[in-house]
């Protein structure tokens, strides 16, 4: 359990805030306290979520490099330093069979998920580093790895980007960043909507609590460790942090 308001005056990011998993983590962040930045495409649900809470709303698009920017630029300004990044931006692509699929709606898929986290994270390390602090966080899926049906495109840009966050993490633990990727579950949102009622849901609070508890630092040990945020128990990652490291577990490894 956190303490109210343990992140009082830190200053967060949360790309595709403003709806769905990154609007809950936004809420959730403020709740402990800090400044909140709200970013999505949409200026509409960004101000919705940043009046809310008090925060501030960003429009830009995350796979253009002068928007990421423009956006980072701004919420320094308007906010402080951040101090933690979330990567939550994304879209998927309805299922189909990858040769009747348009080359560049599959290929956006990456732009978003990929290269938009990317861009982000690119323009928050250089303060990061200068300060010697930092955090991010990137909202990854099950999709990266589990044996499913479904679109191509969305579950190998999460692979992809729970590799990035693996190999940064570890680029970056000498300059005291630490880097995260969690498995939301499979949270009912905009996204989700149509598989359905008789699926099992992951309750929507539990992201954001994972969030918040990555945020504060307890878990720092646990960079480029994937998190899911309802099959594991944070707490017990965390007094577990020993044997994760020395038995390289919470990690997607080829078994031979």
């Amino acid at each position: 359990m956190e303490n109210a308001r343990e992140l009082e005056g830190q200053v967060a990011l949360v790309t595709g805030g403003g709806r769905g998993i990154g609007r809950s983590i936004a809420i959730e962040l403020a709740d402990a306290g800090m400044k909140v930045a709200v970013a999505a495409r949409s200026a509409d649900q960004v101000e919705d979520t940043a009046r809310e809470i008090g925060g501030l709303a960003v429009t830009a698009d995350v796979s253009k490099q002068d928007e990421v920017e423009d956006m980072v630029a701004t919420v320094e300004r308007e906010l402080g330093p951040i101090d933690l990044l979330v990567n939550n931006a994304g879209v998927g692509l309805a299922s189909g069979a990858p040769w009747e699929e348009d080359p560049e709606a599959w290929w956006h898929v990456f732009e978003i998920n990929v290269l938009g986290a990317y861009l982000c994270t690119r323009a928050v390390l250089r303060g990061m580093i200068e300060r010697g602090r930092g955090r991010i966080v990137n909202t990854g899926s099950g999709a990266s790895y589990l044996p499913m049906a479904g679109a191509t495109a969305y579950g190998a840009s999460k692979a992809a980007l729970g590799r990035f966050a693996e190999l940064l993490a570890g680029q970056v633990a000498d300059k005291g960043i630490s880097v995260f990727v969690f498995s939301p579950g499979l949270v009912r949102t905009d996204m989700t909507d149509a598989f359905g009622d008789n699926v099992p849901w992951t309750p929507p609070e539990l992201a954001p609590r994972l969030v918040r508890v990555l945020a504060s630092g307890r878990a720092d040990r646990l960079a480029g460790r994937y998190i899911h945020a309802e099959h594991d128990d944070i707490e017990d990652l965390i007094a577990r942090a020993d044997e994760i490291e020395e038995r390289d577990l919470n990690a997607i490894r080829l078994q031979r």
